[in-house]
């Protein structure tokens, strides 16, 4: 009987990008880079487990703008002409380094890779999603939903309306495309206020997550901290994230990530080669951009983007079995001694960005490959679980009232109202009460169902927490910005035309085409609750 539990979470997220209006958009190649560096790795993890029966256990957030994204025809079309162009620039690279043995055997390497990647995208016939969801009817995977496109929650919660679009739309395309309901939630940026819990409640959701001091400075104040979930006065279970744990991978200081033998992300062939030999790969306008195929490891803190040593993917994949080796042990030790204080068996939550592993950490599938099967053949101590299992066998908690949080800077709301993003919060607020008004009409006829319906759209993609946060971050920032402006234009018509009868047709059947998510949306779901 193991003494306790290690829930891993990861949290596969990208905001909406998606335009058939341009034949290339940098940014849409955030989703074809997670497709090849993090969610086929992942899935090919997930496969070689399975076949080896290891009966491994996890939770996954797959957000509707992610699930809608890689279920996209236009967009599956694109990533194959993406994998095709890196294939071919890596047959260009094995020629071009044939008298630098150990370039050579990187550009092999990544050659063979990208093989592997497309075997499994054809093999699936490009359908991710449906992969994903074999592990989740297996009962591997447990994967629960988000925000309907990540709205930050505590700042729209003036407009209980507004809160629950974001919550009941993400449900209803959850069962869309899993075919079952969800049970849990991931509060977008695990930002909770006190209340959205009923609404949670209200959606049939189970449980959410939040940071670890939502937990500790819960009223009353949890007996066992955020080793075990609380049960809300609503009935639906909060989790709380573990900071021992988070800081070993998280941290930029002691996280494994920064090991000296793992890839270094910043250095890419892209920016590195002679520009008349790479000029074919990068964007059409000619500017430089990374292209994933990075030949350098990180060498050491001190050491400058110059002065960086070739990377060796067989140590890399040494460093992470050692790594994984680690963070098990710690977790025995961390279990060990809880379970020893709290006299029942206790919960370590270690929840993730899912692009962490893969795409800034290139080594993190092959760690969460060695943990779950070190985990299964090498220690008793703990079982790896995913969350709603672990509610079906400890299906009694503390109640008690988390605490308003957030897991961004300094654990609040700051990093997404600061003097950096606050222009776009009155406009989101008041297309929010614009929506509101809008959903108690009753259309007039399908044109006004679609224009009211679009609305809703526009308003759920400008609510999208990722771009408050690109700003904060400054980077790509004008297509942040672009983006917000966009929505809410496109919004204000819709909203106008609607108000005097005099919808344009034409441009409707545009925007609709762009901006094409939640295909099923209703906008009577913004109806005062």
């Amino acid at each position: 009987m193991a003494l306790g539990y290690v829930a891993l979470v990861l949290h596969a997220h990208l905001p909406f990008v998606r335009h058939p209006e341009s034949d290339y958009v940098l940014e849409e190649e955030w989703l074809y880079e997670a497709i090849t560096e993090t969610y086929i790795p992942l899935l090919r993890v997930f496969e070689g487990l399975k076949r080896d029966g290891v009966d491994f256990k996890m939770t996954m957030s797959m957000t509707p703008p992610l699930v809608s994204m890689l279920r996209d025809p236009l967009l599956q079309r694109r990533y194959e002409e993406h994998l095709t162009k890196l294939q071919e620039l890596v047959e260009k690279e094995i020629v071009h380094n044939e008298h630098n043995g150990h370039l050579r055997y990187l550009a092999e390497y990544y050659a063979q890779e990208f093989a592997s990647i497309r075997e499994v995208w054809e093999r699936l016939d490009g359908d991710l999603v449906g992969a994903f969801k074999g592990f989740l009817d297996s009962n591997n995977l447990d994967i629960i939903t988000c925000g309907a496109t990540h709205g930050y929650l505590p700042l729209m919660k003036m407009y209980p309306q507004a809160v629950w679009a974001q919550i009941q739309v993400a449900c209803d395309h959850y069962r869309e495309h899993f075919g079952r309901d969800p049970k849990g939630i991931w509060l977008p940026e695990c930002a909770y206020f006190e209340g959205v819990e009923r609404m949670l409640a209200d959606a049939g959701l189970r449980y959410f997550l939040v940071d670890g001091h939502g937990i500790l400075y819960a009223r009353p104040r949890p007996r066992f901290g955020t080793y075990a979930p609380i049960f809300t006065e609503t009935g639906v279970a909060a989790f709380g994230r573990d900071h021992e744990s988070s800081q070993q991978v998280w941290s930029s200081q002691v996280g494994y990530p920064g090991d000296p033998e793992y890839r270094e992300f910043y250095k890419d062939l892209g920016w590195e080669a002679e520009y008349e030999y790479i000029k074919d790969y990068v964007m059409p306008n000619g500017q430089r951009k990374n292209i994933g195929i990075k030949y350098h490891k990180i060498t050491s803190r001190q050491a400058g983007l110059s002065d960086k040593a070739l990377y060796d993917p067989y140590w890399a994949k040494e460093k992470a079995a050692e790594h994984a080796g680690n963070f098990m042990y710690n977790r025995g030790q961390q279990i060990e001694n809880l379970a020893q204080l709290m006299q029942r068996p206790p919960l370590v939550v270690s929840p993730y960005d899912a692009e962490l592993f893969g795409h800034w950490w290139y080594e993190g599938p092959w760690f969460i490959d060695f943990l779950f099967r070190k985990s299964w053949y090498d220690q008793n101590i703990f079982e790896m679980t995913h969350l709603s299992d672990y509610l079906r066998r400890n299906p009694t908690q503390q109640v008690c009232r988390p605490s308003q949080s957030s897991w961004g800077y300094k654990g609040f709301h700051e990093y997404w109202l600061n003097n950096t993003n606050a222009w776009v919060y009155p406009h989101l607020h008041k297309a929010a009460e614009r929506m509101i008004d809008l959903s108690r009409r009753e259309a007039q006829d399908e044109l006004e169902e679609r224009a009211l319906n679009q609305a809703a759209r526009e308003l759920l993609l400008a609510q999208s927490s990722d771009w408050a946060f690109i700003m904060r971050t400054g980077t790509m920032v004008p297509y942040a910005e672009r983006r917000t402006r966009s929505h809410i234009q496109r919004f204000t018509k819709l909203y106008e035309d609607i108000r005097s009868g005099d919808i344009d047709s034409g441009w409707l059947t545009q925007v609709e085409k762009m901006d094409n998510i939640f295909p099923q949306i209703n906008y009577r779901v913004y109806r005062p609750l």
